[in-house]
């Protein structure tokens, strides 16, 4: 029974049965806050019987003082028994040549040096931009089992979402990236080149898509589960529909078609989350039988009265996942910071 439960309610019985009480045994006057965060399927819910065959199992992170660390680094190691529930408490990850205990020990330092700062004590600008969502969904999604000081769960709450200069420009961005390939995926396909059409048509349909998680106030994932969490966001479903018959179209009218039918439907969900709107969304494009993005959403509108530029917002640069698909760049914690200006 217990190796059919998710992994984070494996996370909370063996922290429950076995790591709590053995820390308040040996510990019982160390600070600490636990739960089931980091990397992994099921930090966001989607483990299944597949995410069991690496890196699935005995996992916790405990978040302690960096006095107390090594002397419960130690008390894990020497205590915690082979097994639970059948499971090893050791696991050979990915890369690593032997099995280690899947306790880990951390700091809130160590924290903040995953998102590149600490999102509580001021960001600038260039940190929000420096962020991934996946980054984000590492110390935001899971669960807190137990964190009586609340610097963990302070944490969490400070990652919420985006200031809100910060996130009209992000969406601002996202039109601008539309507006650059949405006329070339059609001039593309009336030049007879289905193939380049169709390959601009679905990186058109991943932008769309991270629009539709900025709009909804919500953190997109890394490619494996964009998708997956997508359909879970509180659009309209004429959105999904939508994209979905461009990566069906067989003509580069119809994707053009099925592409300005999502992004009027994205545009209507733009205005009812409050932000700034325009319609028609699409325009002609000069004399050509082709579409472009009003340029009314590819421009930043401030939240503030002044509406003053803002030189720390480049405009169409957007943050670093909007400026690269690279994945090795995106998993660097330092490079995404020197990508989007960050001083070293």
């Amino acid at each position: 029974m217990m190796e059919a439960r998710s992994g984070i309610a494996l996370a909370r019985a063996y922290w429950s049965d076995v790591v709590g009480p053995l820390l308040d045994r040996v510990a019982p006057s160390q600070p600490r806050a636990v739960g089931r965060f980091g990397p992994g399927s099921d930090v966001l819910g989607l483990d299944d019987e597949m995410s069991r065959d690496h890196d699935w199992g005995l996992r916790l992170q405990v978040v302690v003082r960096p006095e107390a660390r090594s002397d419960i680094s130690t008390a894990l190691e020497e205590h915690l028994p082979d097994r639970y529930a059948g499971l090893p408490t050791r696991i050979a990850f990915t890369g690593q040549p032997a099995p280690t205990l899947a306790v880990d020990v951390l700091t809130m330092a160590d924290l903040h040096s995953r998102l590149g700062f600490d999102p509580c004590a001021d960001p600038t600008t260039s940190d929000w931009l420096s962020l991934t969502g996946q980054a984000v969904l590492e110390i935001t999604a899971g669960e807190v089992f137990e964190d009586p000081a609340g610097e963990l769960t302070a944490l969490r709450q400070s990652l919420a979402w985006y200031p809100d200069d910060i996130w009209r420009y992000l969406v601002a961005c996202d039109w601008q990236r539309i507006d650059h390939e949405l006329p070339l995926m059609q001039r593309s396909g009336h030049r007879g080149d289905d193939l380049g059409s169709r390959v601009i048509a679905a990186r058109l349909v991943d932008i769309v898509m991270h629009l539709g998680f900025l709009v909804s106030r919500r953190w997109a994932p890394y490619a494996k589960w964009r998708g997956t969490l997508f359909r879970t966001l509180p659009l309209t479903a004429e959105v999904q529909i939508e994209l979905a018959e461009v990566l069906r179209a067989d003509d580069w009218r119809s994707r053009a078609q099925h592409l300005r039918a999502a992004l009027e439907a994205m545009a209507d969900e733009q205005r009812r989350a409050g932000l700034p709107a325009a319609f028609p969304p699409c325009m002609p494009f000069w004399d050509r039988p082709y579409v472009h993005v009003n340029p009314a959403l590819t421009t930043f509108q401030s939240s503030s009265e002044s509406g003053s530029p803002r030189p720390d917002l480049p405009p169409g640069l957007g943050s670093v996942e909007q400026r690269t698909d690279n994945v090795d760049l995106l998993m660097d914690t330092a490079r995404r910071r020197v990508l989007v200006g960050c001083p070293s």
